[in-house]
C-alpha cells in the first residue's frame, strides 16, 4: 500500500533534515508522527518515528537531568498564559514591561531578549501571564521557542505598525505553520478539539502612534474574518487595557470567590477556573480530597437566591460566591 505522504509531513522531514539542535529535532519527528497519514502502508515509517522520538527524548531528559532545567519551559501562572511572538524590535519587551511588573530588557537594538520572560498583567482583580520571547525571523526560530508558544494559552502576534506590518504577519504565520499551528480570535472553549493545532490569540500591532489608519485598515481587510488587531502603543499605553480586556475572554476561564459559614466572602483571591467548570472543580482545586468530603453547598451569584443550596455539579459563572461545608 503506498504512503501518500502529505506536503505537511514531507515539509516537516525537510525540517528534520536542517535541525541544529535536538529541540528542533524533537518538533519535527512530533509533527510528522502528527501528519503522516494513519493506514497500514505506514505502520512501519510510523513505528520508526515513535522509536526516534522515544530515543530523543531519553537523550534530551539526560542532559537535562544534568544541565538542569529547560530555559524556554515557563510554568505557567495567573488566570492563563499568553506569550508574544514577533519579529525583532516590535516592541514586544516595552509591552511586557508597561503591562507588568516584569524586568523586561528594552533596548533599541534586535534580539535584545534572548529567553523567554514573563509577567503578570492585572485584568480587575485577576492576573495574566504575558511571556516576552526571542525575536523569530524567516530562517530562524531559537531552539526550545517552539515548545514555548506549544504550550501557552493564548497567542498574541506582535508586529511594529510602522514598518510593513503585513510582511510580519505573515513571516510568523508562516514559521506557526510549518510547526502545524494556527491562530484563531476566538476564546479556547469555541476552538474546538478537530484541529490539535489551532491556537486563540490576536494580532497586536506595536507602535499604534506611529503606524498609519490606513495600514490598520489593510490588516482588517485582510485577516478580519479569523484574526482581530488591536492597535496598542507601550509608549503612551493607547490600547492597553482593550488588549488586556480581550486577552482575558479568549482565555475563557471565570472567577470565583469562597467563604465560610458565617464570614463574609474572600474577594481578595479569586479562583481562576475554565469557563464550564462545576462546583465539584471548584472543590478540587481547593483541596484533592474535598470533592469526597463536602456534604453541601451554597451559592451567590447567579443563582434564583442568595446562598441557595446547589448540587456539586453545577456550573459556575463569572463572579460566583461559594460555601462549602464539610
Amino acid at each position: 500500500m503506498p504512503a501518500n505522504l502529505t506536503p505537511d509531513y514531507t515539509r516537516a522531514e525537510d525540517r528534520l533534515r536542517r535541525a541544529a539542535t535536538d529541540a528542533e529535532r524533537l518538533d519535527a519527528l512530533q509533527e510528522m508522527l502528527r501528519t503522516i497519514p494513519k493506514h497500514k502502508g505506514t505502520e512501519k515509517m510510523q513505528a520508526d518515528i515513535k522509536h526516534r522520538l522515544s530515543k530523543l527524548r531519553k537523550t534530551v531528559a539526560g542532559r537535562s537531568s544534568a544541565k538542569g532545567p529547560d530555559p524556554f519551559h515557563v510554568p505557567k501562572g495567573g488566570a492563563g498564559q499568553v506569550v508574544l511572538v514577533g519579529p525583532p524590535n516590535v516592541g514586544k519587551s516595552m509591552l511586557l514591561a508597561r503591562t507588568t511588573n516584569a524586568p523586561a530588557k528594552v533596548a533599541e537594538y534586535p534580539f535584545t531578549t534572548a529567553l523567554p520572560v514573563p509577567g503578570m498583567a492585572r485584568f480587575e482583580d485577576a492576573q495574566i501571564q504575558l511571556v516576552d520571547t526571542p525575536p523569530v525571523v524567516a530562517d530562524h526560530v531559537p531552539g526550545g521557542l517552539i515548545g514555548t508558544i506549544r504550550s501557552a494559552d493564548v497567542i498574541c502576534i506582535v508586529v511594529d505598525l510602522s514598518t510593513d506590518p503585513l510582511e510580519q504577519v505573515e513571516m510568523v504565520r508562516g514559521l506557526l505553520a510549518s510547526r502545524g499551528m494556527s491562530v484563531r480570535s476566538a476564546p479556547r472553549n469555541e476552538l474546538g478539539t478537530d484541529d490539535a493545532g489551532l491556537c486563540s490569540g490576536v494580532i497586536v500591532g506595536g507602535k499604534s502612534d506611529l503606524g498609519s489608519a490606513g495600514t490598520l485598515d489593510t490588516l482588517r481587510d485582510l485577516y478580519g474574518g479569523d484574526l482581530e488587531i488591536y492597535p496598542v502603543s507601550a509608549e503612551t499605553g493607547q490600547g492597553l487595557s482593550r488588549l488586556i480586556e480581550r486577552l482575558w475572554q479568549l482565555l475563557a476561564v471565570i472567577r470565583v470567590y469562597t467563604k465560610q459559614p458565617g464570614k463574609p466572602p474572600d474577594f481578595t483571591r479569586p479562583f481562576t477556573l475554565d469557563a464550564g467548570s462545576t462546583v465539584a472543580d471548584l472543590a478540587a482545586r481547593i483541596h484533592r480530597d474535598l470533592p469526597t468530603t463536602m456534604k453541601s453547598v451554597r451559592l451567590w451569584g447567579h443563582v434564583r437566591f442568595d446562598g441557595q443550596q446547589v448540587h456539586r455539579t453545577e456550573l459556575l459563572r463569572d463572579r460566583d460566591v461559594v460555601e462549602i461545608h464539610e
